[in-house]
C-alpha cells in the first residue's frame, strides 16, 4: 500500500456561498441576456422602467422577508435597496409599480438563499454605473444611487454576507433550501424584468 503524497490531498468541499453561485448561474447569465442591460441603459424610458420593476420586487421581497433576515443579518435595514430604488424612481419621474409576487421563504436559510439574489445586484451594480454616468447622464446622487448602494464597501459588505450564508446553510439540508429558494427567487425576477422580452 502506497502512502499518500504531498499535495494529493482532496480538495475541500465547496463552500455554502460556492454552491449557490454554481447552483444559479446558468440562471444568472440567462437573465443578463434577456434584460441585455447595456441596450436598457442607452435609453431613459427603458431605464426607467427597469428601476420601477427592481423597486417593486426590492419592495415586496424585503417586506416578506424581514423578519427572518433580521434574525440573521444584524445589519439588515442597512441592506435594505428598496430605499434607494424608490429615491431613484422619484429622481426619474416613474411611479411605483404592484402586482410583484415572490417566492415564499420558510425559514433563515431559505431567506437567506432568496436575499442572495438581491445582495448579487451589489457586485454588478460598481461595474453598471459607469455606464448609466456615461450614457444616461445619471449618477449616484441623482438617480442610480441602487447601483451604487455599498459605494467602495461592496467587498467588504459582500464578504459579511458570505460569512452569515456559511454560519447558516452550510448543513446540506439548509444549502439546498438555500439554493432552491435562490433559484426560484431568479425565475421570479426573470419573469417579471423581462416579461414578453
Amino acid at each position: 500500500m502506497s502512502s499518500p503524497v504531498a499535495g494529493d490531498e482532496p480538495a475541500p468541499a465547496p463552500s455554502a456561498m460556492e454552491n449557490l453561485k454554481a447552483a444559479t448561474w446558468p440562471i444568472h447569465l440567462r437573465l443578463e441576456k434577456r434584460l441585455a442591460v447595456k441596450r436598457l441603459f442607452s435609453d431613459l424610458a427603458a431605464y426607467r422602467d427597469l428601476i420601477a420593476r427592481l423597486e417593486a420586487f426590492h419592495r415586496v421581497a424585503e417586506m416578506e422577508w424581514a423578519a427572518l433576515l433580521e434574525q440573521t443579518l444584524c445589519d439588515f435595514p442597512a441592506r435594505r435597496k428598496a430605499p434607494l430604488l424608490a429615491n431613484d424612481l422619484a429622481v426619474l419621474g416613474g411611479a411605483p409599480l404592484e402586482g410583484v409576487a415572490v417566492p415564499v421563504v420558510t425559514d433563515r436559510a431559505s431567506a437567506l438563499g432568496g436575499f442572495y439574489v438581491l445582495e448579487g445586484q451589489t457586485q454588478g451594480g460598481r461595474h453598471l454605473l459607469p455606464i448609466v454616468e456615461a450614457r444616461l447622464g445619471l449618477s449616484a446622487s441623482r438617480g442610480a444611487s441602487f447601483f451604487a448602494s455599498y459605494g467602495p464597501d461592496v467587498d467588504a459588505r459582500w464578504r459579511m454576507f458570505a460569512a452569515v450564508i456559511e454560519t447558516h446553510c452550510a448543513a446540506s439540508k439548509a444549502k439546498r433550501r438555500a439554493i432552491a429558494t435562490a433559484e426560484s427567487v431568479f425565475l421570479a425576477m426573470e419573469a417579471w424584468l423581462c416579461g414578453g422580452r
